[in-house]
């Protein structure tokens, strides 16, 4: 079993103090410390390694409910000590313990109070710890924004397992268990830790991008189910015909990968289904789908015997169209390496619980009694009760006759009834006389109850009949329960071929919606090298052309050595963040394995897209804008390399002009001055046409100038939006705002007041009053000074002069 504990004990680490002091008898030991935590399916961990004095996080990335993605993570880096909360989700702490039974791997595992991973603990943890590489000059009260450009924030379950980690290194003591106590355990750098084969995304890409985007669903009746996909990639590749699809689809997109080998496996299904050929085969697979039920909740109500009977068609459904798959696709080209494993990896549990459930179950007459029914034939005894209910009616006929003779002459008619759970009972009318309890009395008889006007009684012979043929209705019904409660054992025995069944529909459904979005939209399938390559023919943007009845493709070219760094100028509304993010989606769509909106397209398979554009999700209270915009660029300066796609749109015009065309200018130096291999793919849209006019920027065969064209149709600004090389030599502000339906007037005032503010002269006001008005004014000045008595003692000129004459002259002139 692996150790457990609360987090608080000491043990014999090897100390880091001995290496920091020259000793390097124990170098090249080191360990590991892993915090993790699950919540609402997404994964979010830190690790601390003790070697190199390093904090290690992985942003909060989706996983499955067997946790994969987490298991990979413990695979690379092995941790000796595993923190988690005492608080978790289910399929965490089975995980865990799931590791006790490893025999080759059995770490530390510490449990901390669910307080400890608490956001804000976490956030003070980090703020107070020892960070030994930050500058000197960051104060106390400028450490949270620095972090911030190294850290995520906007990651919150990272975020809380940081505190849990950086308790855990406290207790210990890791690295300074010589130290004096005043002696924090070393920070030296911060690293944000990637699997191989996982792209990184940043938090703001998935909404400047429009991968997602939710909105309140318009129906009043489901406004308490949420939200609905709007206008994004995922509802424009959405396509899936069972629930399990859409979640696996979605999956995807919140982890694309670079694993080629993954990548070519889904490209060679969707290859397959765009042919037109294929067209009726993907019908069929998709109509198949459709009956693809919830089986992992079927299984739990099942282990849990709340199986009800729509559970049981429900469950039917699935096997037999999970059969008609299997059959379908063994007809399809067995080198395709998912149909191959679709044909193979089926056992015969799957026929044999279809054709089990359809043997016993009887849906019909399920269906009829509200309950689980079973056929004939299955259980003898419980069809040879049957039989008695069925003969029942008529038998019962003969005992009222019976009853009849016996009875009271009063009495002209009576019937013998069965009711489940009380038995068989005599009933008569009720006479008119019959008026208080005493009046039901009947010699011979025990009386039951009244029900409208009949009166029931249990006579000798109804008691008879209870000891005879006994409760048939409740005794069927346990004996149908007790046949249930088999069949759902078998059912739950040979369960694993079901959920291998919907791992593979589901992987199946994905790539055939992504085949049909391919085949409504005209994509074509990308070739994927391994290269930092970007090269495509005739791109357009994936969502865009569905809101424009013309949209205007454009091209893309990047080479290893030639064109990285992309820095596209023109004015606004021209086109430039459209073609941002046209190539952020298409890289991300051949990142999930879809086809891509291109005539031709060759992508690399890069490790990283980071984003620096406008978005309202980026706007966090008490950070200006601005400081926003310098966290996501630090972000993609720290941690982007040559493999990476760095998406630039508008950055520093949230600050004075200088300041943001000096910091941007030192971001694009900073990524040409790096050698080819290590420069990532840089697309950056700006206004500020200085960084190039006053020749800021190096001249290197990694830099390509290009501007979206525009052509002017007398006074009117025409968007022609064609990429092409070159600069962009006018922001063309009065055109824009023209169009924008600015009045005539105040643009015209506007030229006036930017061309003489660029040619240094004066700026007169236009607001002063007419000169007509100014002369009026002038008249009464000069009426009201000749009416007035310089003789009298008590006439104020200096007030006059100050008050009215000078204020008179200083606005006419």
């Amino acid at each position: 079993m692996s150790q457990v504990s609360n987090g608080s004990g000491v043990r014999n680490l090897p100390s880091r103090a001995a290496s920091l002091n020259g000793d390097d008898e124990n170098e090249g030991i080191s360990e590991v410390f892993l915090s993790v935590l699950v919540q609402f399916g997404q994964v979010g961990l830190s690790f601390y390694d003790s070697k190199d004095c390093t904090l290690h996080v992985m942003h909060d990335t989706v996983d499955n409910r067997d946790l994969h993605l987490l298991n990979k993570v413990i695979q690379e880096i092995s941790p000796h000590v595993i923190i988690t909360s005492a608080k978790q989700e289910r399929n965490l702490a089975q995980y865990i313990k799931g590791l006790g039974t490893n025999p080759d791997y059995r770490p530390e595992i510490i449990v901390y109070p669910n307080a400890d991973f608490g956001p804000e603990v976490s956030k003070q943890r980090l703020l107070v710890a020892y960070l030994p590489f930050l500058p000197p000059n960051v104060t106390e009260k400028d450490r949270l924004p620095y972090l911030s450009s190294c850290i995520s924030f906007d990651s919150v379950v990272m975020m809380r397992t940081i505190g849990a980690l950086l308790k855990c290194l406290d207790r210990r003591r890791v690295g300074v268990q010589l130290e004096d106590s005043s002696v924090g355990v070393p920070i030296l750098q911060f690293f944000t830790y990637k699997l191989n084969d996982v792209v990184y995304m940043d938090r703001d890409a998935y909404s400047v991008l429009q991968i997602f985007k939710s909105e309140l669903h318009p129906s009043v009746y489901k406004l308490h189910s949420g939200e609905k996909e709007g206008l994004s990639l995922y509802g424009v590749l959405n396509h899936c015909r069972c629930i399990f699809g859409s979640r696996l689809l979605r999956q995807w997109f919140h982890r694309p990968t670079r694993d080629l080998n993954v990548l070519r496996r889904r490209q060679e299904v969707v290859r397959f289904f765009t042919c037109p050929r294929n067209l009726e085969p993907m019908n069929t697979l998709q109509n198949f789908l459709r009956n693809i039920k919830n089986i992992p909740m079927l299984l739990r109500r099942m282990s849990l015997s709340h199986t009800k009977v729509v559970d049981w068609q429900n469950l039917y459904k699935t096997v037999y169209s999970a059969i008609g798959i299997r059959d379908m696709v063994r007809s399809l080209p067995q080198n395709i390496q998912l149909f191959r494993e679709i044909s193979d990896e089926f056992t015969d549990d799957l026929h044999y619980i279809a054709t089990l459930i359809s043997k016993v179950v009887d849906f019909e007459g399920s269906l009829a009694e509200n309950r689980f029914t079973i056929k004939p034939n299955v259980d003898p005894a419980i069809d040879e009760k049957k039989r008695k209910m069925m003969g029942l009616s008529d038998f019962l006929t003969d005992v009222a006759r019976a009853e009849l003779a016996n009875l009271d002459s009063r009495f002209s008619s009576c019937s013998v009834i069965y009711i489940p759970l009380i038995g068989f009972l005599l009933s008569v009318p009720r006479l008119p006389g019959m008026v208080e309890k005493e009046d039901f009395e009947i010699e011979g008889l025990d009386f039951i109850f009244v029900s409208e006007d009949r009166l029931h009684y249990r006579s000798a012979r109804t008691k008879e009949l209870d000891d005879i043929l006994g409760d048939l209705h409740c005794d069927i019904r346990d004996m149908e329960t007790a046949v249930m409660t088999q069949l759902q054992a078998t059912v739950l025995q040979r369960s694993g071929c079901l959920y291998k069944m919907l791992s593979l529909y589901a992987e199946l459904d994905c790539l055939m919606s992504l085949a049909q979005a391919s085949q409504n939209y005209n994509y074509c399938s990308p070739v994927l090298t391994e290269h930092c390559r970007l090269t495509l023919h005739q791109s357009r943007h994936p969502l865009l052309e569905f809101c424009t009845t013309v949209f205007v493709s454009n091209p893309c070219h990047c080479s290893e050595t030639e064109g990285k760094v992309k820095v596209i100028t023109g004015p606004n509304s021209s086109g430039k963040s459209i073609y941002l993010k046209q190539v952020g989606l298409i890289v991300f769509m051949a990142l999930i394995g879809s086809d891509v909106p291109a005539k031709e397209a060759e992508i690399g398979l890069v490790d990283g897209i980071y984003t620096r554009m406008q978005s309202r999700e980026s706007v966090s209270v008490g950070l200006s804008t601005f400081m926003i915009d310098l966290n996501q660029m630090a972000q993609a300066l720290n941690h982007s390399t040559g493999m990476s796609l760095v998406l630039v749109d508008e950055f520093g015009k949230g600050t004075n002009t200088v300041d943001g065309l000096s910091l941007l200018a030192a971001c694009l130096n900073h990524w040409l001055n790096r050698s080819p291999a290590q420069c990532p793919l840089v697309f950056l849209a700006t206004n500020f046409h200085s960084v190039l006019q006053l020749d800021l920027l190096p001249h290197s065969p990694l830099l390509s100038l290009l501007m979206l064209e525009t052509a002017i149709d007398g006074e009117e600004l025409v968007f022609l939006y064609q990429l092409k090389e070159g600069i962009c030599q006018s922001s063309y502000a009065a055109n824009i705002a023209t169009l924008a339906g600015l009045p005539p007037a105040l643009v015209q005032r506007g030229v006036e007041v930017s061309e003489l503010y660029r040619t240094g002269r004066t700026i007169k006001r236009i607001d002063q009053p007419s000169g007509k008005e100014q002369i009026n004014r002038c008249e009464k000045l000069v009426e009201k000074f000749l009416s007035l008595d310089l003789d009298d003692p008590s006439t104020d000129l200096q007030s006059f002069i100050k008050d009215e004459l000078l204020a008179t002259v200083g606005e006419v002139l």
